[in-house]
C-alpha cells in the first residue's frame, strides 16, 4: 500500500521526535511491503522565522494532499512576546481548521512499570486503557457572539451546536467502541444545557445501529469524579469540545508522563493530523533525551485509523510495552531498576522489536 505523509517538525523536540517517528515507519513499511513517502513542511515558531507565518500556505497545500499528517510540537519561549497571529500556536489551530479536523482522539493506558509515577494509588491506576473522543471545532469555543458587552461589565459566550456536528462525533465514539471493548460512555450535562439535551437525543438514536456497543450516559461532574477513582471502568468516552478538553487533561495524569500519550484529529474521510499531547520542550531540545514514544504511539493510531492497518499498528504498540517492560526508559520515566536511554537508543529498541518479532511471525507463515 502506499501512502502520501506529511511531517511538521515545529519546535523544539519536535524535529527529534519527528525523526524517531519516520525511522519507525520506515522499518514497517519494509516489514510490511508498504510505501510510505515523505514530505517535510514549516509549522510554529520555526515558519515564523522562516517564512514571518505560523502557517505558511505550502503547508496547508501539501496537508490537503496528503494521505495523514505527524506533527511534533509547536511553540517555545522565544515567540512568547510575538502578536496573537503570529504565536507557534496559530499553527496548529489553523491547521485543523483548514483539515476540518473535528474529531480528537485520545488513548489513554497505565504501563504496569509507570503506575508509581501516576499522582494516584497504583490500585486505582492499574489496568486503565480508555479512549477519549472529542469534538473539536464546535461548541463554545467556536460559538458567536462571544464578547463582552455593557461597556465592559458584562461577558457572553455562545455554545452552538448543529444536529449534523453531534451526529459525525457520536458515530466516532460508536466506531471506536467497536473496535474496543464495546462500552461507550457518553459525557453531557443534560439536567442543565439544552445543547447536552440534544446530544443525549442524538446518541439515544444511535445506539439502535450500533447494537454491539453499550451505551451510558454520564453527567460531566460524575465523569471527572470516576475518572480520579475508578478510571478502569471505561473504554470510550464521547463528549462535546469544552467537556472533551477538561476531561482529556484529567486523564493525562494517569499515565504519570506526558511523554507516553499519543492523540489523532480526525475528519470525516478518515484524513487526520498525529501529534503527542506533550509541547516542545525548548529546554532539552537538543540534547538527545527527549522521549519518542509518544510521538512514535502516533504514529501507531495514523495507521490504524488513516490506513486500517491495525497489524502494523499493535505491533507498535506491542514494541514499545516490550521495551518498556525491558527496563528502557528516557530521562522523563522513572522505572525503577531501569536504563536510561537517549531519544535515538529508545527509538532503536522499538525498531529492533518490530523486527525481531515480525521476523519470528513469518517463520509460521508472514502476513506481511
Amino acid at each position: 500500500m502506499k501512502k502520501q505523509i506529511v511531517l511538521l517538525p515545529g519546535d523544539g523536540i519536535g524535529t527529534e521526535v519527528i525523526h524517531s517517528a519516520k525511522e519507525v515507519l520506515k522499518v514497517i513499511a519494509e516489514e510490511f511491503n508498504h510505501t510510505f513517502e515523505f514530505e517535510t513542511h514549516d509549522i510554529g515558531g520555526s515558519a515564523v522565522d522562516l517564512h514571518g507565518t505560523p502557517l505558511p500556505q505550502a503547508t496547508v497545500d501539501a496537508c490537503k494532499k496528503a494521505d495523514a499528517v505527524l506533527l511534533g510540537a509547536v511553540g517555545g519561549p522565544k515567540w512568547d512576546q510575538l502578536p496573537s497571529h503570529l504565536r507557534p500556536e496559530r499553527g496548529l489551530l489553523g491547521i485543523r481548521k483548514e483539515l476540518d479536523l473535528f474529531a480528537n482522539l485520545r488513548p489513554v493506558k497505565s504501563f504496569k512499570n509507570l503506575l508509581h509515577a501516576s499522582p494516584l494509588k497504583e490500585s486505582v491506576v492499574s489496568g486503565s486503557d480508555l479512549l477519549i473522543v472529542r469534538e473539536l471545532t464546535g461548541g463554545l469555543y467556536f460559538g458567536t457572539p462571544s464578547e463582552r458587552v455593557n461597556g465592559g461589565e458584562a461577558v457572553v459566550d455562545t455554545l452552538a451546536y448543529t444536529r449534523k456536528e453531534i451526529e459525525r462525533i457520536v458515530d466516532k465514539g460508536f466506531q471506536a467502541a467497536q473496535t474496543r471493548r464495546g462500552h461507550l460512555t457518553s459525557v453531557d450535562k443534560a439536567n442543565v444545557l439544552e445543547s447536552s439535551k440534544m446530544w443525549r437525543e442524538v446518541v439515544e438514536e444511535k445506539k439502535a445501529q450500533y447494537p454491539d456497543v453499550k451505551v451510558e450516559h454520564v453527567l460531566v461532574d460524575a465523569a471527572a469524579m470516576k475518572l480520579i477513582t475508578n478510571p478502569s471502568q471505561f473504554d470510550v468516552i464521547v463528549t462535546e469540545n469544552l467537556f472533551g478538553d477538561i476531561l482529556s487533561d484529567e486523564a493525562s495524569v494517569l499515565t504519570g508522563s506526558l511523554g507516553m500519550l499519543p492523540s489523532a484529529s480526525l475528519r470525516e474521510d478518515g484524513v487526520g493530523l498525529y501529534e503527542p499531547v506533550h509541547g516542545s520542550a525548548p529546554d532539552i531540545a537538543g540534547k538527545g533525551i527527549a522521549n519518542p514514544v509518544a510521538m512514535i504511539l502516533s504514529t501507531a493510531l495514523m495507521l490504524r485509523y488513516s490506513f486500517q492497518m491495525e497489524k502494523e499498528a499493535s505491533l507498535i504498540e506491542e514494541a514499545v510495552q516490550a521495551v518498556l517492560d525491558s527496563g528502557y526508559q528516557t530521562a522523563d520515566l522513572q522505572i525503577p531498576n531501569g536504563r536510561k536511554v537517549g531519544t535515538v537508543e529508545m527509538t532503536h529498541r522499538i525498531i529492533d522489536y518490530i523486527v525481531t518479532q515480525n521476523a519470528s511471525k513469518c517463520i509460521m507463515g508472514c502476513y506481511a
